[in-house]
C-alpha cells in the first residue's frame, strides 16, 4: 500500500490519542483523508478508471459519516478534526 506502517502510527500518533489508538473517529478521520487525497491524485491521471471512481464515493461518505457522528458527540472535536485537516462541508 501507499502508506507504511511508521506513517500510520504516526497519523494515529498526531490525530488519535497514542499511536496504537487506530479507533478513534478523529484518527480514521485523518486515514480517510489521506487515502481520499490519494486517489483524487490517481483520478486526475487516469479519469476512466471506474472502480477507484466507486471506491473514492464509498471513502467521501465513510468520512462523511465519522464526521457527523463527531458533530453529534461532540461538537468541540469535530471542529478542531476540520480545522486541523483543513476539511469543509
Amino acid at each position: 500500500m501507499y502508506l507504511s506502517k511508521e506513517e500510520k502510527a504516526e497519523m494515529f500518533a498526531k490525530h488519535g490519542k497514542g499511536k496504537t489508538d487506530t479507533g478513534s473517529a478523529e484518527g480514521q478521520i485523518a486515514l480517510f483523508t489521506q487515502r481520499i487525497n490519494h486517489l483524487t491524485e490517481h483520478l486526475k491521471n487516469n479519469r476512466k478508471d471506474y472502480n477507484t471512481e466507486r471506491s473514492l464515493v464509498k471513502l467521501v461518505g465513510k468520512r462523511r459519516s465519522l464526521l457527523d457522528y463527531l458533530t453529534k458527540k461532540d461538537i468541540l472535536r469535530y471542529r478542531a478534526i476540520v480545522k486541523e485537516l483543513g476539511l469543509r462541508k
